[in-house]
């Protein structure tokens, strides 16, 4: 893809964003667009960054590292989020790398985050992962037990708990999911709503999103892993 196609993406995305928070009612200002790297080479990355774009997100948090601390030394204002699974033992890895970790959902976590903030004296910002479908094949803590892990990580970590994050099920209507997440950020007054990816992100505005995770609509079809 050209340098100009990925910009075009880009205005038209940032476009739609605006239309949804016109028709919400909202300021567009309050909903940031995550451009999702994952697959994609530093290169398109960079493309992005030169088009305006500085939120990123990606899954993994070696692919991450890769890309992104160059990327950093030229754009040092970036800000990259991990919003795939994390694995314990990457816990500390991703805490040196990311501004945010999207994907907090279970205790074992929690406690490979606190050892890792205790050793580096900081902490990414951090979101709880909700599995709004109770889906066993997807990572997330269960709707049931959401608003209890909510309490543990705000005792474990206080202001660094900043919002909740779903992905709703690919066969149902993703409304209903948003609703619940964003009641459940209400709730808990949490200030972030990570929800709605290319597919349904105007809907996820709808419903109060303040971040949206766009990545094919953005960079195309993904290369192979």
């Amino acid at each position: 893809m050209s340098n100009d196609t990925l910009s075009s993406r880009l205005d038209q995305i940032r476009a739609r964003i605006g239309h949804e928070c016109a028709r919400a009612g909202r300021p567009a200002e309050q909903v940031r667009l995550v451009a999702v790297s994952k697959f994609h080479p530093a290169s398109a990355v960079e493309a992005a960054l030169t088009a305006g774009q500085r939120v990123f997100g990606e899954n993994r948090v070696q692919e991450a590292k890769e890309k992104f601390p160059a990327l950093r030394e030229s754009w040092p204002d970036l800000r990259l989020h991990i919003i795939g699974t994390l694995q314990t033992n990457k816990a500390l890895e991703a805490c040196r790398l990311a501004d945010v970790i999207e994907s907090v959902d279970r205790p074992g976590l929690v406690d490979a985050l606190s050892r890792a903030a205790d050793r580096l004296g900081k902490l990414p910002d951090l979101f709880v992962q909700v599995n709004t479908g109770n889906e066993p094949q997807k990572s997330g803590v269960s709707r049931d037990e959401a608003a209890g892990f909510i309490a543990l990580c705000r005792t474990r970590f206080g202001d660094s708990l900043k919002g909740v994050m779903c992905i709703p099920p690919e066969e149902e209507d993703p409304a209903p999911h948003f609703a619940f997440l964003a009641r459940l950020a209400h709730e808990h007054e949490l200030i972030e709503c990570s929800m709605g990816m290319s597919a349904d992100f105007e809907t996820a505005i709808a419903h109060g999103a303040t971040l949206v995770r766009v990545g094919t609509a953005i960079f195309g079809s993904r290369p192979k892993p």
